[in-house]
């Protein structure tokens, strides 16, 4: 059983940054993707950055893009988002999620088969 966790969430004001972090444990870790995926209160989770384990490769949601950074430590098996540039609407509870094969697209929350139990990032303006 793989279990996630994050940190690295906290209160920060606009413009600054964050770095979260997901360190995966439990059985022998393999993964074909990882991703993060952020909820606003009243609202339906959505993707925010996703990387594939082996070759690295990256994609994100256009709000983010240029301002986060999705990255893996394979030795670690941890995987960070760098937040920079933070505005208040990033406020969120940040999950991130592993999927063991590939059985849909990075954007979509059917795609992953482990969840961590998220942490919140709260961008105060």
């Amino acid at each position: 059983q793989v279990q996630l966790v994050e940190s690295g969430g906290g209160l920060v004001q606009a413009g600054g940054s964050l770095r979260l972090s997901c360190a995966a444990s439990g059985r022998t870790f393999s993964s074909y993707a990882m991703g993060w995926f952020r909820q606003a209160p009243g609202k339906e989770r959505e993707f925010v950055a996703a990387i594939r384990w082996s070759s690295g490769s990256t994609n994100y949601a256009d709000s983010v893009k240029g301002r986060f950074t999705i990255s893996r430590d394979n030795a670690k098996n941890t995987v960070y988002l760098q937040m920079n540039s933070l505005k208040p609407e990033d406020t969120a509870v940040y999950s991130c999620a592993a999927a063991r094969y590939y059985t849909g697209p990075y954007y979509s929350t059917a795609a992953y088969d482990t969840w961590g139990q998220g942490t919140q990032v709260t961008v105060s303006s």
